[in-house]
């Protein structure tokens, strides 16, 4: 335990990146350093996080510390996971909010949000390449994408009909079900190898259990904080608590598709942030450690910083970052030490890898429809809405186009497709685009 847990506090230091980089460094860790695991198991704990709803890099960090210490070892990995990433996020926001008016802080932003749109396009690029290996799924791809911006399709009923084409597909596409391929990684045989059960059977009481306190650590809060509202008139913490309680259920595919839902609910609905704000929130995750979709901390923040009712805006904004913390993670361990135990005796099951491959296709046009969204507010300083008859889509007033946005993304795509430099890297040198351009009165 000592040395799985030294093991998880390296991994939650490197987990720069996004969801794709953080599974790079468990999968260096944990099974071709360490070789605690087998890369078949590796593989399929990926699946089943993948499957579900929420951050699948953080779920599968809770998997793999389940799979090696069980109950406290998924704790300890989840949570040395998250650690990192909430308090640097939470110190940015507080900045943000302090002296994001500023000058300085501006043409910061003014840099780094083109850097996000190529970010973006970058997750296209690569999941696209990886999960779209037949025309049946680029087309799923296609489809979604096209559901969602144009269409106004509610983002779970997306998913669900993806997971239910990539079933009915599987039938007559073969390869879409096939298992991952068994452990051919070099060095000493695996401590948890792929083909071992694991100790922890599952059990109507066992199930029972972590689903009752699961369910009171998830909720009580919110009931707490509701009380609260009540009392100060910060109706804020109660949008904000049952919101992010309920797109940690509905939300799948991976930080880039839970954030395509919140922007679309946090901006357009509720209107916690601007438009552009979103995309500076995003920006700010990328520089920490941990899952992207901590920006939800930001939103949080921010929101609850402008609408305190009594209460004092800091303690307010604090208040509220923890909260949708708490309720966006915990589902996480809820719903990864519920099912894991089935999951493990479901290793072989083609039916469930077929629907995660038409549930992945579409994450691929959700992340797509992301990168619309970042460029339509990014790029034009102003969107009108068209509504005709099953068409709702915002479209940009050509007229507010930025030239220096534009300029600054070209920069951005080609550093990253062209020199393959990092999201981290990218955001620094746009960022400093973004001063050089202020300081030459551009801006």
């Amino acid at each position: 335990m000592r040395e799985a847990t030294r093991a998880w506090f390296q991994i939650s230091l490197q987990t720069f990146g996004g969801p794709a980089g953080q599974i790079a460094v468990m999968q260096h860790k944990l099974v071709d350093e360490k070789r605690w695991i087998g890369q078949r198991r590796f593989l399929h704990a990926l699946n089943y996080c993948m499957l579900l709803p929420g951050p699948e890099a953080t779920q599968l960090a809770i998997y793999t510390g389940w799979l090696l210490n069980g109950i406290r070892g998924g704790l300890i990995a989840g949570g040395l996971f998250l650690l990192p990433g909430m308090l640097a996020l939470l110190a940015l926001s507080g900045i943000y909010v302090g002296y994001g008016e500023t000058d300085v802080v501006t043409a910061l932003f003014a840099g780094v949000a083109p850097a996000v749109i190529a970010i973006v396009v970058q997750a296209v690029h690569r999941v696209g390449r990886r999960a779209l290996h037949h025309p049946a799924l680029v087309t799923l791809a296609v489809a979604s994408f096209a559901a969602l911006t144009f269409l106004a399709v509610p983002f779970p009923a997306v998913v669900f009909a993806a997971g239910l084409l990539g079933w009915l597909l599987s039938r007559s596409i073969p390869a879409l079900r096939e298992p991952p391929a068994p452990d051919t990684g070099d060095g000493p045989a695996p401590l948890i190898s792929d083909d071992a059960l694991h100790h922890e059977l599952p059990t109507v009481r066992r199930s029972g259990t972590v689903l009752a306190v699961g369910a009171v650590l998830w909720f009580a809060p919110v009931v707490a904080f509701a009380a609260l509202a009540g009392t100060t008139g910060t109706p804020v913490f109660v949008d904000q608590g049952v919101f992010f309680s309920g797109a940690a259920v509905v939300t799948f595919g991976g930080a880039y598709a839970v954030l395509s839902y919140v922007a679309q609910q946090a901006v357009g609905v509720y209107h916690w942030l601007a438009p552009g704000e979103m995309v500076r929130g995003l920006a700010l995750a990328e520089t920490t450690p941990g899952p992207l979709i901590m920006v939800v901390q930001f939103v949080a923040f921010v929101g609850a910083y402008r609408n305190p009712g009594s209460l004092d805006p800091w303690l307010a904004a604090v208040l509220a970052s923890l909260l949708v913390t708490w309720v966006t993670f915990v589902p996480c361990f809820l719903f990864v030490l519920l099912g894991a135990p089935y999951v493990e005796r479901l290793r072989d099951n083609r039916g469930l890898s077929a629907a995660l491959t038409g549930i992945t296709a579409a994450v691929v046009g959700v992340i797509a429809n992301l990168a619309v969204f970042f460029a339509l507010h990014t790029l034009f300083d102003r969107s009108r809405a068209v509504d005709a008859g099953w068409l709702h889509v915002d479209v940009p007033v050509l007229g507010s186009w930025d030239p220096v946005a534009f300029a600054i993304t070209a920069v951005a795509l080609g550093v990253m497709f062209r020199l393959g430099w990092s999201p981290l890297r990218t955001l620094g040198l746009c960022a400093a685009l973004g001063v050089g351009v202020h300081l030459l009165g551009l801006l």
